[in-house]
């Protein structure tokens, strides 16, 4: 199982729509690929938020080559789409893991 995980920084004024948009439009569109299985979504807790506000999202998929499918036909546009939408008002990355053990 591979996590494409998903860490993204929002200021403090944005952060309300910036999370229905995820929830109600982003997600749900990831989702619609069919590439991943699931997606949790965590807040990272931080005791100064003053910032901005951050977030985690894990989706899992099968296979390294099912993610690099979506990374190469359909993460473009919804990244395009996110960085139009929230531009200059938030920061992310990526990071890939490969789930080894689950007690």
């Amino acid at each position: 199982m591979i996590i494409y995980s998903v860490t993204v920084k929002v200021v403090q004024e944005i952060h309300q729509d910036w999370l229905q948009w995820m929830r109600g439009h982003h997600i749900p569109d990831v989702m619609k690929t069919g590439k991943f299985k699931e997606c949790r979504m965590s807040k990272v807790l931080e005791e100064d938020e003053s910032q901005g506000v951050t977030y985690n999202m894990q989706y899992l998929c099968e296979s390294y080559s099912t993610l690099m499918e979506y990374q190469e036909q359909d993460a473009p546009a919804l990244q395009k789409e996110h960085t139009e939408r929230y531009k200059d008002q938030y920061v992310a990355f990526r990071t890939l893991l490969k789930l080894k053990d689950t007690f």
